[in-house]
């Protein structure tokens, strides 16, 4: 992801050669490390340099570990987050493919599918795998008809990275939109006849919903600030439940049951992939203001948001020890869970220390990925070693 890059240049009145001047100590150059963003203080010899991922500039230097000679120096800041010659083509394509926002529709389909082998021993790949494809269809009909939409209302008038942007034409970006969705769905409606559950596709057909109106007009709840209980609907109980009953009707039950447990799993699942849009707001508030996106960052403000994302963290476990105690989730869950706090921990210290620096908030949403896909892997290894251990 593009990070702030600056540039500290000098002149003097007669020439456009740095001369010596004025004499900084190594507490001066660390305020303009802070208010600059310089991103590194690196030394070469007896010389100075001030290096960033656009340009390095050095300076001589009179003694490296205590002051730095400089004669009337100016500064200038050029962010490579908002100025678009910083960001090459191969960047702005990652970003357009979001290929790590994927894991959205890994996440609920693993736990789906542990869950229904803790109560059953079975597991169809071939069903996962169909399912799999046609979840990743319609996430993709998510990612581009939120360009479209978004390009419609000018929240991503600047915003590179946008598929509209990047390939000019909202016509097709809209048509390729729905063709993707019209796929995945259609998977999805396979995969449910298969498995003979009606109820699976019900509630799939719900979580689509659920993105439809959150994003698309004439409704788009997520100006209302609505995204985020949408999101938790969409991908916890809605469809973790979804996958785990069209992987439970592979075995002979005639009507399985939508356990405490499958129950439980879901929440945790829409709880950490909800994080994932509420950290995704912090950098796009003047933005989400400007078109009158009322987020839940722009109604507080990245402050108050910060807190909230501590908050969560300490929600997140409090409920997993709670279903624990409740043995609703088995132990097995509970202890491979503890073992992503570490991850949890990075996501909001780094929240806390950045959530007003746009250049670098912007990786937040990416921290909390990471969080939803090793807390999801750890929630799906604990019901499946459930399993494995009763058999003993």
């Amino acid at each position: 992801m593009a990070s702030t890059a600056s540039a500290l240049t000098t002149t003097t009145s007669s020439s456009n050669v740095a001369t010596p001047f004025l004499y900084l100590r190594r507490t001066h150059i660390s305020h303009f490390t802070s208010n600059f963003s310089l991103h590194s203080f690196s030394r070469s010899g007896s010389r100075v340099c001030f290096s960033n991922n656009a340009k390095i500039s050095s300076y001589p230097c009179h003694d490296y570990r205590n002051r730095v000679k400089f004669k009337r120096f100016e500064c200038r800041v050029e962010d490579s987050y908002t100025n678009n010659k910083e960001i090459s083509k191969g960047t702005l394509i990652w970003r357009a493919i979001k290929l790590p926002i994927y894991s959205v529709a890994l996440v609920p389909l693993t736990v789906g599918s542990a869950a229904a082998y803790l109560q059953t021993g079975l597991f169809s790949a071939r069903q996962y795998f169909t399912l799999l494809a046609s979840s990743v269809l319609i996430i993709a009909w998510l990612n581009l008809s939120n360009d479209v939409y978004d390009f419609d209302t000018g929240a991503d008038k600047n915003k590179k990275e946008s598929v509209v942007n990047m390939v000019g034409s909202r016509t097709g970006t809209h048509a390729a939109a729905y063709a993707l969705l019209a796929l995945g769905f259609v998977g999805l409606s396979w995969a449910s006849m298969v498995a003979g559950n009606f109820r699976a596709i019900l509630l799939l057909a719900c979580a689509v919903t659920c993105g439809y109106i959150y994003q698309c007009p004439p409704f788009r709840l997520s100006y209302q600030g609505l995204g985020e209980p949408l999101c938790f609907a969409a991908f916890g109980p809605f469809a973790t439940t979804a996958f785990y009953l069209m992987q439970t009707a592979t075995s002979e039950m005639i009507s399985p049951l939508v356990t405490a447990t499958v129950l439980s799993a879901s929440l945790l699942v829409g709880f950490t992939t909800t994080l994932i849009l509420f950290c995704s707001h912090f950098h796009q508030v003047e933005g989400d203001r400007a078109v009158g996106k009322m987020s839940p960052l722009v109604r507080l403000d990245t402050e108050k948001g910060s807190r909230i994302v501590k908050m969560a963290m300490a929600m997140l476990y409090s409920l997993l020890l709670a279903f624990g105690l409740a043995k609703t989730l088995p132990f097995t869950c509970i202890f491979s869970c503890a073992l992503t706090i570490p991850m949890a921990k990075l996501v909001v210290s780094y929240v806390e220390d950045n959530h007003k620096d746009n250049s670098k908030i912007f990786m937040a949403k990416y921290y909390c990925v990471r969080l939803h896909a090793l807390f999801g892997a750890a929630l799906a290894a604990g019901l499946v070693a459930a399993r494995l251990l009763t058999k003993r």
